[in-house]
């Protein structure tokens, strides 16, 4: 029985978030250049996402391109935004009904990158089904910083007292509040760590990790890490007693 066989569709994530790491190692292992991952991986993007909609995600978001990125070879960062740049269009978003947004630091984006961003997103507006979120030229500590600034702006213009700030406040300014957190974080590659990525949001979501390099990630190992995630007990600080309670 496969992976996917096993899953309970009643229990699909609502919101998966993908650290896609590993597309340079898997060319160096073939004696490519580290372009030639990069490639390979928008397959996956493209097979994933086909998947994803199947499965009745609801959102999708994939690391796409951190701020420390920028400190990569500048031969190797414009590689990966014409590539971004050629592969932003419409046709997979239209054909399987998906919404596009960017949450990140769009100022540092090439001119002709961020208005196909912002034609894309506004194309692909009127679609209702799964919205998929590209985190390109972001950082939780960019977000968390540009948020803090915000507050403490009102704060110093007297619209907002400092006893007034909760997490519900902090939540609204951030880039990523027109989503719920991530119910999954999956990371490929064998790494295991974050990496500056939606560490706020992802307080309490259940975390996967594979050695599978990103291009090689298919499918069923998108369901064997949702399978993962179906075996947890989620209990956001209560004990199992208090969550089977509830759940009467």
């Amino acid at each position: 029985m496969t992976y996917k066989e096993q899953l309970d569709m009643a229990r699909v994530p609502a919101h998966i978030a993908i650290i896609m790491d590993g597309n340079g190692r898997w060319a160096k292992l073939r004696g490519e250049d580290r372009s030639k991952g990069h490639i390979q991986g928008v397959e996956t993007v493209r097979s994933i996402v086909t998947e994803s909609v199947k499965l009745g995600v609801k959102y999708l978001t994939l690391y796409t391109f951190s701020t420390e990125n920028w400190n990569r070879p500048q031969a190797e960062v414009a590689a990966l935004m014409g590539l971004l740049f050629d592969n932003l269009k419409d046709e997979i978003f239209m054909k399987n009904n998906v919404g596009f947004r960017v949450v990140g630091d769009m100022e540092r984006m090439p001119k002709e990158v961020r208005d196909r961003i912002d034609w894309l997103e506004q194309t692909t507006s009127v679609n209702t089904g799964m919205t998929l979120v590209l985190a390109l030229s972001y950082s939780s500590k960019w977000e968390l910083t540009r948020a803090t600034r915000s507050i403490a702006a009102d704060v110093a213009a007297g619209l907002l007292k400092p006893e007034e700030v909760t997490e519900e406040t902090i939540n609204a300014r951030l880039v990523t509040n027109f989503m719920p957190d991530p119910d999954l974080l999956i990371r490929t590659g064998g790494e295991v760590r974050l990496s500056n990525y939606l560490l706020w949001q992802c307080a309490y979501s259940e975390l996967y990790f594979c050695d599978t390099l990103w291009p090689d990630f298919t499918e069923e190992e998108l369901a064997k890490a949702i399978l993962n995630f179906q075996s947890k007990e989620r209990r956001y600080g209560k004990t199992s007693e208090q969550v089977t309670s509830a759940q009467k």
